[in-house]
């Protein structure tokens, strides 16, 4: 056993001085060579450990995730000769088999319209319109990575496995910028769309290597039957990429007799003002025209209202886990600041306001603190007030 751990603790020192390699500016064939030399397989989770460490000991999380694309390059083979168990992701209705049903429509659409539509209009024969209209179907890859960034990485999170996601959602993102940038050269007949749209396959196709052979054994090496159980309820809402309705599944008896944790009625709530049941409060809150969600006074989500129209996707997953890792690595410094200053005093609150779509979103950030004064965490209020800045004059009158 301590031959085991000292070859895993080898292995994982030899995979950080490589990648530490490669961000001094060694090539990718030497640093292949050097890997090849020091031994033949490494697993996903291996992977894992290093760049944790590596973010442990100060490389920021942007220069991991600037490393990625070329490591996954180096372990390509070796990761590849260690797939994760058949039997999971092989069950329809699993997570982890729609994962992989979402990442095969994904390349089928990459190689049998997209590529061919591409090299049309490359020669001209087809219109930049149509190419944008190819283009459009790939904007369906949100469902597929908000899931990833709301459902998978709140757990992954709770087990100590906090560098892959900070990575791979950092390059979401980047790939969400891509399709975006692409669309708007293909609906203006730009011929940069070229080049720009092969960068954004290549970008879309390493991330679905990185999921297939990286993300999905670690997931299932580490989550249990009932959490699978649970991000397969929470799905649903998400939606999902360019496949049907997945069917649904179920976890072994054994399994279900772990029941996920709930929080029972216990009669009456006593307020300053009344009292309320706790299914009244919680169906009050869903009825308010806004969402909310409260990040408590330890940097925590505690709780988000679930009303019929929400503006952001919000999932069970959530509850528990830092403020901080609910945003992409870009915007963190904003949401940390905003915390600060609450805290602080310095604010009691902050407003943001952006368009999007066809909303227009108002963010709204308030301290909460007691009767004394005492800081007791965040509230975030969101809105779409694009009709109520259409309003105008007064209805004094029931509509009927």
């Amino acid at each position: 056993m301590s031959q085991e751990i000292n070859n895993r603790e080898y292995r994982k020192n030899v995979i950080k001085d490589l990648l530490r390699k490669l961000h001094e500016g060694q090539t990718v064939d030497d640093v292949k060579h050097e890997f090849d030399e020091a031994f033949s397989g490494v697993s996903a989770s291996e992977i894992s450990e290093a760049e944790q460490a590596l973010i442990a000991e100060g490389l920021p999380v942007q220069e991991v995730q600037r490393l990625c694309d070329v490591h996954a390059a180096v372990f390509k083979g070796s990761i590849e000769e260690i797939h994760a168990p058949a039997d999971a992701s092989q069950m329809p209705g699993h997570p982890a088999h729609t994962l992989k049903a979402e990442n095969r429509a994904l390349e089928q659409l990459i190689t049998e319209k997209i590529r061919p539509a591409l090299q049309a209009f490359s020669d001209r024969k087809l219109a930049a319109e149509e190419l944008a209209e190819e283009i459009e179907a790939l904007k369906q890859i949100d469902k597929h990575y908000l899931r990833k960034e709301n459902l998978f990485f709140p757990y992954m999170e709770q087990y100590g496995i906090t560098a892959p996601p900070k990575v791979m959602w950092g390059v979401d993102d980047e790939i969400r910028a891509l399709i975006k940038e692409t669309s708007a050269l293909a609906k203006a007949g730009d011929k940069a769309i070229v080049a720009k749209l092969e960068e954004t396959l290549t970008r879309i196709e390493e991330m679905i290597f990185k999921e297939d052979n990286i993300l999905l054994p670690m997931l299932l090496e580490t989550l249990t039957p009932q959490e699978w159980k649970n991000i397969a309820d929470e799905s649903d809402e998400l939606g999902y990429c360019l496949i049907d309705l997945p069917v649904s599944w179920q976890p072994t008896a054994a399994a279900d007799a772990v029941s996920p944790p709930t929080t029972p009625e216990s009669g009456d709530i006593a307020l300053p003002t009344g009292f309320l049941s706790a299914t009244e409060l919680t169906h009050l809150f869903n009825a308010l025209p806004v969402d909310i969600t409260f990040v408590g006074k330890d940097d925590t989500v505690r709780y988000f209202s679930q009303g019929a129209e929400r503006v952001f996707p919000r999932t069970k997953a959530i509850i528990g886990r830092e403020v901080a890792n609910c945003h992409p690595p870009a915007s963190v410094h904003i949401v940390e600041g905003i915390i600060a200053d609450l805290k602080s005093g310095k604010k009691d609150h902050e407003d943001f306001w952006i368009k999007m779509g066809g909303k227009y979103i108002y963010i709204r950030y308030f301290a909460v603190r007691d009767e004394k004064g005492e800081y007791l965490g965040v509230l975030e209020v969101t809105q779409d007030i694009a009709s109520i800045q259409q309003i105008e004059g007064e209805k004094r009158l029931v509509s009927e």
